[in-house]
Order: C-alpha cells, then structure tokens, then sequence
C-alpha cells in the first residue's frame, strides 16, 4: 500500500481499490505538525492501513524536524504503543500520555 502526502489537502492518504481513500489531516503550525483526524473506511479497517499512514507521516514529520501533537485518537494511542515515536512527541502531548 502507498502512502501519499496530499500536501495541497493537508491529509497523508492510500488510495484505495474501490476509490475510497483512508487519510490522516494534519495542520502545520511553526515547528509542529498536529493530526486531528483520521478517516478508515469502514469496509477496510482492521486492514492495517492507519498504521501505515501513521507511519509514513511520522516518518516524515521526522525528515523535516518537526515535533508531533497527535490530537487524533488514534494517532495518540499509536504514539503511546510505539516508543521509537516518542521524541517526535511535544512537550505537552507527551506530558498528557504520560510519556
């Protein structure tokens, strides 16, 4: 599965078979990236596809140095399970998580 940045969308998507897309939004503010939302179809969850999404954003909120708010409960909770995200993690996100 491919993960693009839609950047003129502000959203990580797949696109999918059926011509659904599973997203994550994201808003850039200075020095931060927040994930507010995420958006599986639900014919296709359980498929694995937040995670990849997640993934790959954070990935790429990584190459360009940028630390993670992830308001998305999803994104929290994946953050929370996966320490090798945690110092993408701002100072206020991981204080609420209690990381």
């Amino acid at each position: 599965m491919k993960v693009v940045n839609n950047e003129a969308a502000h959203r990580f998507e797949i696109a999918l078979d059926d011509g659904q897309v599973a997203f994550a939004e994201y808003r850039l503010l200075p020095g931060l990236v927040a994930f507010p939302h995420t958006v599986v179809p639900p014919a296709h969850e359980g498929q694995g596809l937040a995670s990849a999404i997640a993934r790959a954003s954070l990935d790429w909120a990584r190459e360009q140095g940028l630390k993670v708010a992830p308001r998305c409960s999803f994104y929290a909770k994946y953050m929370a399970r996966h320490p090798e995200t945690h110092d993408l993690l701002d100072a206020d996100s991981a204080r609420a998580l209690g990381i």
